[in-house]
C-alpha cells in the first residue's frame, strides 16, 4: 500500500497482520527509494503477533554534492569534510528530513501505535538520519537500527541529545569491505556512542555495502527483542 499526504513523506506501508500496534520506519540509502527494502519483511518472517506496521518513506529529490551536484532521492546533501576522512552534512537539509521522520512518529501515534513500540530504522544515508532523528526525539522510541551507515553532525549530539532516549537499544552493523561508508567511520560512531553510555549492538559481516543472510537473520531477533 502507498501512503501520503501533504503533510507527510509518500511512503510504501506493509503490515504483518491486521491492527498493527508496532511500526517500523525504514529510510533507504542514498539514490534508492523506499521500494529498496520492501522485499525484506518477507524474508525477515516476524510473527504476526504482535502485528508490526513497516513503512518505507521516499526521500526527497535533491542535488548531492558528493554526487557533483547530480539529483536523486537523499535525506540530506553531504560532501567531504575539508581536511578530514569524515563527511560534511549540510545541516539544513539533514533537520528537514529529522521534522519528517518526526512526523511520521506523530502520526503513527495518531493510528495508535505508543512511539515506545516504534523503531527507527535506516541504510546508510537512512541509517544515519535514523539515528540523528532518533536520539533527538523527545519521547521514548524502542529503538534504532542503523545499517552499514555512520553518525552524522557528531559534534551536534551531545547538546541536542534528548534524554528520553539516553536507555533506547541501538543496533549497528556494517560490512568490513564497505567501500562506500569504511567501517572505520562507523566504528568512530559507535565509540562515540557507547562513551555517552548509549546500549549499542554492534555486528560486523564480511560484505561490502550490503545486506547479507547473517545480517538479517540478527536484525529479526533484535526486532523480536525491541518490539515483544
Amino acid at each position: 500500500m502507498i501512503s501520503g499526504s501533504p503533510d507527510l513523506l509518500p511512503s510504501i506501508e506493509l503490515e504483518t497482520a491486521a491492527h498493527p500496534t508496532r511500526t517500523i520506519i525504514w529510510m533507504h540509502g542514498l539514490g534508492a527509494d523506499g521500494s529498496d527494502f520492501v522485499p525484506i519483511v518477507d524474508e525477515l518472517a516476524l510473527p504476526s503477533i504482535p502485528a508490526v506496521r513497516f513503512v518505507f518513506p521516499h526521500a526527497p529529490m535533491r542535488p548531492v554534492s558528493i554526487n557533483r551536484g547530480m539529483v536523486m532521492r537523499a535525506w540530506y546533501d553531504y560532501d567531504i569534510a575539508d581536511g578530514s576522512a569524515g563527511l560534511q552534512e549540510n545541516m539544513a537539509s539533514l533537520r528537514e528530513s529529522q521534522r519528517a521522520v518526526e512526523a511520521l512518529v506523530r502520526h503513527e501515534t495518531q493510528r495508535g501505535v505508543k512511539p515506545e513500540n516504534i523503531v527507527l530504522a535506516g541504510f546508510s544515508q537512512g541509517g544515519a538520519l535514523a539515528l540523528f532523528a532518533g536520539l533527538r526525539y523527545p519521547e521514548k522510541l524502542a529503538g534504532i537500527m542503523a545499517l552499514s551507515c555512520y553518525l552524522p553532525a557528531p559534534q551536534t549530539l551531545v547538546e541536542e541529545a534528548h534524554r528520553t532516549n539516553f536507555a533506547m537499544p541501538i543496533f549497528m552493523a556494517h560490512g568490513v569491505a564497505d567501500n562506500v561508508i569504511p567501517i572505520t567511520l562507523a566504528a568512530a560512531s559507535r565509540e562515540q556512542l557507547l562513551g555517552l553510555d548509549y546500549p549499542v549492538e554492534w555486528r560486523e559481516y564480511g560484505m561490502a555495502h550490503t545486506v547479507c543472510r547473517e545480517e538479517i537473520h540478527d536484525i529479526r531477533n533484535w526486532l523480536q527483542r525491541v518490539l515483544t
